[in-house]
């Protein structure tokens, strides 16, 4: 059995020198810019581009609406609530004035028993 043999640098040398030929025959066998799969391809990356966009954009529009919406809806409860509050306001003043009216009718009513007692 024969034992491992070093290869020589002459070996190396053109063992790198055919490795160097055949990236660049490979790199030249790819498709160049004006290749139709090339354009093809490409005009396919940028109709999935627009596309993406336009997703994007109408996700946005779409978020917008529902914040406004949603922005609307806080007013709108806001408003229904301070005007229950002011309702509740209004009715408290009006009970209370009717209790002080109510108040000043005995005050009055013993003001005036007094005073007829005291008369007859």
């Amino acid at each position: 059995m024969a034992g491992f043999r070093e290869p020589s640098l002459a070996e190396r040398q053109s063992a790198a020198d055919r490795a160097r030929k055949a990236a660049l025959e490979r790199y030249k066998a790819l498709p160049g810019p004006d290749d139709p799969a090339f354009l093809q391809r490409q005009a396919e990356r940028q109709a999935a581009a627009a596309a993406r966009d336009a997703r994007r954009e109408a996700r946005r529009k779409e978020k917008e609406a529902k914040e406004a919406a949603e922005a609307a809806a806080r007013e709108i409860a806001r408003k229904a609530e301070e005007a229950a509050r002011e309702a509740v306001k209004a009715i408290e003043a009006s009970r209370e004035t009717t209790v002080q009216a109510a108040r000043k009718a005995a005050r009055d009513a013993r003001y005036a028993a007094r005073k007829s007692r005291k008369k007859g």
